[in-house]
């Protein structure tokens, strides 16, 4: 059995993350500091260290040095992504970003054994299919979906993964680095809607020391930060004008500047781009380069959304309860038929984010082993019949601007069953900006 060493000062964290690797069939030690973990570290047999990047005692990335013979993944929070990339020059297989959903640490996971000489010992513990990294579902559209995986994962060209919120963009991409010969290097996952754009290129390029004020001393971007793996570049239509540029350049030429540097770097990475957004429609309007738009679609997927396989609801959900159940402590937990029965006939504008995020919260706060459907707090407004976007559009728009006065954007994300990254995205479509006094 894999063994891993979890080092982290949260205890939610740990348990959480424990009770899940626990159900994938995983050993898992705990360690709340360094000081803990170079305990059990020196005596113990591990196959794999994941850790927080900041722990009370210092960085996680000093165990990398003090323990070279274990393969090490390293938690972090997206404002500390620079630091967690700089780990990986230090011997990191890895990064995961916090907050994190399990599919992506498991893949995470996965990819890093199966880079180690431990893997090779145990290879049950790596992914034989793209199902195995986190495409469930039977329905053709899933289906042909894997099909396109296997095809162009063997492949080292740019794919542009296209889809809605909530659909598994990232999970694709990650299924995709996975069974690729790049499997073994790193996957740096970008969102392009996070980064503040007067830093998008400084983070994404890197800068050189006194480029601008505040850079102190040199710094690699994500770009280089990918050498020989795959970068992937979620929500691609939000990158800036100038950065798409820059962007272009590292596809044609294999080369990368760092902002304010006078010599140009190699770089060899195999990008993957994700957007919701009309590229077509936003190069007519010119807001995005059509020779950018050519290079990133050398091969294209479409991730079907949620309402267009909804014969794949059960699969997804059973997955996703005995995931949670491990989580929580209450193993065995079902839906009642009423719930499965009104779920198949709900809209599921966020997707299968809406719909694991659904099930996390019902499973919180149901007190028996059974779900029914008013655990799952959807909105009832959007549980008519599928295929009617726009009274879907205007039940969102209505929603938002009655609540968004008293409601903070996590409350009013909750409410409507996504994420705050959905929230933001949707308020973009919709032209809708938050108040002022938020």
């Amino acid at each position: 059995m894999t063994r891993i060493l979890l080092v982290d000062d949260e205890a939610a964290i740990r348990r959480g993350v424990r009770r899940f690797l626990e159900h994938q069939g995983f050993a898992v030690a705990l360690a709340e500091d360094l000081a803990s973990a170079r305990r059990q570290a020196s005596g113990g047999d591990f196959d794999l260290l994941l850790a927080d990047l900041r722990l009370p005692d210092g960085e996680g990335t000093a165990l990398i040095g003090e323990f070279p013979q274990l393969p090490t993944v390293i938690m972090t929070s997206y404002a500390s992504v620079p630091s967690a990339v700089e780990a990986m020059k230090s011997g990191a297989i890895d990064y995961i970003a916090k907050p994190f959903d399990h599919d992506a640490l498991l893949l995470t996971l996965r990819a890093a054994l199966r880079s180690s000489e431990q893997s090779q010992e145990r290879p049950a513990s790596a992914p034989e299919s793209a199902e195995d990294c986190g495409l469930i579902g039977q329905t053709s559209g899933i289906t042909t979906l894997r099909k396109q995986i296997h095809r162009i994962a063997a492949a080292d060209s740019t794919v542009l993964i296209r889809g809605e919120s909530g659909t598994g963009k990232e999970v694709a991409a990650r299924a995709i680095h996975t069974l690729s010969p790049r499997a073994d290097r790193p996957f740096v996952p970008v969102n392009c809607a996070s980064i503040p754009e007067g830093l998008v290129e400084a983070e994404l390029f890197g800068h050189a020391q006194g480029a601008y004020t505040g850079a102190v001393k040199a710094r690699a971007g994500l770009v280089e930060s990918a050498h020989g793996g795959v970068l992937f570049l979620d929500e691609i239509g939000e990158l800036a004008p100038a950065a798409q540029a820059r962007l272009l350049r590292v596809l044609q030429e294999g080369e990368i500047r760092p902002v304010g540097a006078n010599q140009a770097r190699h770089v060899d990475v195999r990008l993957l781009a994700a957007t919701h957004r009309d590229l077509e429609a936003m190069i007519e309007a010119g807001e995005f380069r059509a020779d950018l738009y050519y290079r990133l679609r050398v091969l294209e997927i479409r991730i079907p959304p949620l309402r267009e396989r909804m014969e794949d609801l059960p699969l997804l959900a059973g997955r996703f309860l005995d995931e949670l159940g491990a989580r929580f402590d209450k193993p065995g937990v079902v839906l009642s038929d009423e719930a499965v029965a009104r779920m198949m006939q709900y809209s599921w504008p966020g997707n299968v984010r809406e719909l694991k995020n659904a099930l996390e919260r019902a499973v919180v706060l149901s007190e028996g082993s059974r779900i029914d459907w008013e655990h799952l707090g959807l909105a009832t407004s959007a549980a008519e019949p599928r295929g009617q976007p726009g009274s879907l559009n205007e039940y969102f728009r209505r929603f938002v601007l009655e609540n968004q006065g008293r409601m903070n954007e996590t409350q009013l994300a909750q409410a409507l069953g996504i994420s705050r990254k959905t929230l933001w995205e949707r308020r973009q479509r919709e032209n809708l900006p938050r108040p002022s006094h938020q």
